[in-house]
């Protein structure tokens, strides 16, 4: 089991897809964890991030990912606190762009968050 430290800053995102004609859920997934996750981890330094899918619940059936960065401070290195971009942020967003622009070709994304600290 693992466990998480305090402090440790975990963003959960659920997310709305809205798939181009003739692609599926799996196959949007599929790229989503085998490519932007990837090119995220390798841009932001000190995150990790996890695709989630509601097995149970009020999400059920729901697709989500959950970011966990060692801090706030390291959050905020990326993200401003209205949730946009700070200048670090564009930066790594943009090395990512291009796997980003794939993924339009299968769906889009829109995401609502929530950030949390470990008690």
């Amino acid at each position: 089991m693992q466990t998480l430290q305090k402090g440790i800053l975990i963003g959960t995102h659920v997310m709305t897809v809205t798939l181009q004609p003739g692609v599926t859920m799996e196959k949007f997934m599929d790229f989503y964890k085998t490519n932007i996750i990837p090119e995220m981890e390798k841009n932001y330094s000190n995150m990790k991030a996890y695709q989630v899918k509601g097995i149970r619940g009020e999400k059920m059936n729901s697709f989500g990912m959950i970011l966990v960065f060692k801090s706030a401070q390291d959050r905020d290195k990326y993200y401003k606190a209205d949730g946009s971009y700070s200048e670090l942020g564009e930066s790594a967003y943009a090395k990512f762009k291009p796997v980003s622009d794939e993924l339009a070709k299968l769906g889009t994304v829109t995401s609502e968050y929530t950030d949390w600290i470990v008690q």
